[in-house]
């Protein structure tokens, strides 16, 4: 069966948890900071707080930027589930938006309608690692806060600024079928020195110093730690943070192979009448290339082809607005429109030229014979 999604790991990354579990520290230490350093770098910013997950990271930002009760979140309706959770779980309430045909990333004009007097954040997610056209988004949010949701966009850039570092925080998710897999884990990236530092201590409880930088101490009283405000247990550790180190180092030439094989799909599929491909980089922005999706007619039939002859496919996402367990919510047409026809097609970085041209043989077989 080719996966959908599948993390690119080697010896390298075996070799660097080998190393972690020999020195005796496989919790929250230094490799854990080194992760950060060398994440902040990669991204042009000042600081990288690294977390469990990318939906610790939503939370984090929205507690850093002190959303609770009676506000409102903008979130585009397109994508996973955790965003919007995380908004809920802090007293929010999620303001759903459509979306650009195109792009699949949230309709400006329609973030322009919704936002009111409770209006504390924008959460865009760049889709598919496409980035959001953060420029005119900034325009319209003026000074309400925008917190990227870059899970799908490691490595990505608008107009030669890395995603994450445009809006106030910038969420990471580093989950196992994300560009940069740890298997889990997240980061916020900020420029915020107090936020950092409120972060840091937010994500270990609230304890102001972390158990690595207490073995430094004065051993006589090395257990002495103070707690301002209550935190949860959400960091980072060094098993992951060394898989994230050796995964970062590869990150931009996996990126480019993702960009490989989207132009093999797209030369072999682009002639399908009854397909429709995503849109092509510009000048404007560069892809990680997380997603590659199509629109297809009979979109769920070819599914179960593809299925059949041992091809894994997937559909992202269901419009959150359509679940139930955000209440009535108002119609969102395109949306709802296109969740009929998406469908992601495998890929990664380890899937092979004949692997892709098997795909497409499949896809125009099912076309050619129906």
């Amino acid at each position: 069966m080719i996966r959908v999604f599948k993390p690119s790991y080697d010896n390298l990354e075996l070799e660097a948890v080998a190393e972690i579990l020999k020195s005796g520290w496989v919790g929250l230490g230094p490799k854990t900071a080194e992760f950060e350093r060398a994440f902040a770098s990669f991204c042009n910013v000042d600081h990288c707080i690294g977390l469990n997950s990318g939906t610790a990271a939503i939370s984090m930002a929205l507690r850093l930027l002190d959303i609770g009760a009676g506000d409102e979140v903008i979130i585009p309706t397109m994508t996973f589930v955790s965003g919007a959770h995380c908004v809920i779980n802090r007293g929010a309430t999620p303001v759903f938006v459509d979306i650009d045909r195109d792009t699949l990333n949230l309709d400006l004009n329609d973030v322009r309608n919704k936002i009111s007097s409770r209006t504390r954040a924008i959460m865009p997610v760049h889709f598919g690692g496409r980035p959001v056209r953060m420029d005119e988004l900034k325009a319209i949010a003026e000074d309400i806060p925008i917190i990227e949701d870059c899970a799908h966009a490691a490595g990505s850039k608008y107009r030669g600024q890395s995603v994450g570092s445009i809006g106030a925080i910038g969420c990471f998710s580093f989950h196992a079928v994300k560009n940069l897999a740890m298997g889990e884990g997240g980061a916020i990236v900020l420029n915020d020195g107090e936020m950092a530092k409120r972060a840091k201590k937010l994500r270990w409880l609230g304890i102001n110093r972390e158990t690595w930088d207490r073995t430094n101490l004065d051993r006589s009283y090395w257990w002495e730690y103070s707690i301002d405000e209550i935190g949860v247990k959400s960091h980072m550790d060094d098993i992951h943070a060394a898989i994230g180190l050796v995964q970062l180092r590869k990150l931009e030439e996996a990126n480019q192979r993702r960009r490989e094989i989207t132009l093999i799909y797209r030369n072999g599929l682009g002639s399908i009448e009854q397909l429709e491909m995503p849109l092509e980089e510009t000048d404007d922005f560069v892809s990680s290339w997380h997603i590659f999706e199509i629109k297809a007619q009979r979109r769920d039939e070819l599914n179960l082809f593809l299925d059949r002859n041992g091809i894994s496919t997937g559909v992202h996402y269901k419009p959150l607005h359509l679940y139930t367990c955000y209440g009535s919510q108002p119609a969102l047409p395109v949306a709802e429109d296109v969740f009929r026809s998406i469908l992601t097609l495998p890929l990664y970085p380890d899937l092979t030229d004949e692997e892709v041209v098997y795909v497409i043989n499949t896809i125009r077989k099912f076309y050619n014979d129906r």
